[in-house]
C-alpha cells in the first residue's frame, strides 16, 4: 500500500559561531577525509590494474591451452581429440572477442548513449553470443565429454557447471537485482520465465540421473566375470556406446534452454536494463575466471 509523502518544514538553526578548537577538528576531519578517498580511489586503481593483468594472463592461458601447449582433454594419452581442439581455439577466440564486446557494453552505459546507438551495441553482444551455441552443438556430437566434463572453463566456471554451461534458472536469480527499476508485468515475465526454465532443468536433469542408472545397469549386465573380449561382453559394451549418444541431446537441449533465456530477456527488458543485464553476465563469468587465476596462483605450502 502507497501513502503520500508527507513533507516537514523545519525552522532554520540559527548561525553559531564555532570555537578555535572545533574549527580545528572540522578541519582535520576533512583533511583525513580527503586522504581516505584518496587511499581509495588509488586503491580501486590497482584493483583495476590487477584484473586486466590477471584476465590478460588467462587469455594467454586459454590460447596455450588451444593450442596444445597445454595438454588436457579426453583422447588416448591425454591429448584432445580434433573437434575438442577446434572447438577450444574458437572459444578463446570468442572469449577475447567477449571482452571487447564487455568493454564497448560498459562505455556506452557510462557515456549515456541514445537508445537507438545503444540497440547497436546490445544486439552485436547479443549476436556474439548467439554465436557460441552452434559451436557447443558442433563439438557436442563429436566429442560430448569434453564438453560435459567442462574441461574448456575455468575450475570455477566449472563448479557451477550444469550440462555444459550456466543453469538459467540461477542465472536469472543473480541478474534480477541489477535490472531495476522493474514494472510488474517486467518482473511477472522473469520469474514466469524463471519458473518454467527451473522445471525444464529438473525434467532434464532427472532423464540423466535415469541415464546414469540404466548406464550403469548395462554396463554392469548379469556378472562382471565377462572376459574382455568375449561376444556377451561387446555386445554390452556396444549397447552402453548406444546410451551414451542421448547425452548428446541433453547437452544440445541444455543450451537451447540457455539461448531461449537470453532472447527472452532481450525481449522483456527495455534496451537500458538489457544492456545491464547482459553486461552482468559478462561481469559474472570475468568474476569466476578472475577468481580461478588467483586460485591457480595461490601459495601452496
Amino acid at each position: 500500500m502507497c501513502f503520500p509523502l508527507i513533507q516537514q518544514h523545519q525552522e532554520e538553526a540559527p548561525e553559531k559561531t564555532l570555537d578555535p578548537k572545533t574549527l580545528k577538528r572540522l578541519a582535520q576531519n576533512r583533511e583525513a577525509a580527503k586522504k581516505s578517498r584518496l587511499r581509495k580511489k588509488e586503491h580501486m586503481q590497482q584493483l583495476e590494474s590487477s584484473k586486466i593483468k590477471l584476465a590478460q594472463l588467462e587469455q594467454d592461458l586459454l590460447i596455450a591451452q588451444s593450442q596444445g601447449i597445454f595438454s588436457h582433454g579426453t583422447g588416448p594419452g591425454g591429448n584432445l581429440s580434433s573437434g575438442a581442439s577446434k572447438f577450444d581455439m574458437e572459444y578463446a577466440r570468442w572469449l577475447d572477442n567477449g571482452h571487447k564486446r564487455m568493454s564497448e557494453l560498459r562505455g556506452a552505459l557510462q557515456r549515456q548513449l541514445l537508445d537507438s546507438d545503444l540497440r547497436v551495441i546490445v544486439d552485436e553482444w547479443h549476436t556474439h553470443y548467439d554465436e557460441i551455441f552452434p559451436l557447443k552443438s558442433v563439438v557436442a556430437k563429436s566429442d560430448v565429454f569434453h564438453l560435459i566434463t567442462g574441461v574448456w572453463t575455468n575450475p570455477a566456471e566449472r563448479f557451477f557447471l550444469w550440462m555444459g554451461g550456466f543453469r538459467p534458472s540461477e542465472m536469472l536469480k543473480i541478474l534480477i537485482p541489477y535490472l531495476d527499476p522493474l514494472t510488474e508485468q517486467q518482473l511477472g515475465d522473469i520469474c514466469n520465465l524463471q519458473q518454467s526454465s527451473q522445471q525444464t532443468e529438473e525434467m532434464l536433469s532427472k532423464r540423466l540421473d535415469q541415464l546414469h542408472q540404466s548406464l550403469a545397469t548395462t554396463v554392469v549386465g548379469e556378472s562382471l566375470s565377462y572376459k574382455e573380449f568375449d561376444r556377451d561382453y561387446m555386445d554390452l559394451m556396444s549397447v552402453a556406446v548406444e546410451k551414451l549418444t542421448d547425452i548428446e541431446q541433453f547437452v544440445i537441449q541444455a543450451d537451447m534452454l540457455r539461448q531461449q533465456m537470453l532472447h527472452q530477456m532481450r525481449r522483456i527488458l527495455t534496451i537500458r536494463q538489457a544492456a545491464r543485464c547482459f553486461l552482468a553476465i559478462g561481469e559474472y563469468h570475468s568474476r569466476l575466471r578472475t577468481v580461478s587465476t588467483l586460485w591457480s596462483s595461490r601459495p601452496r605450502e
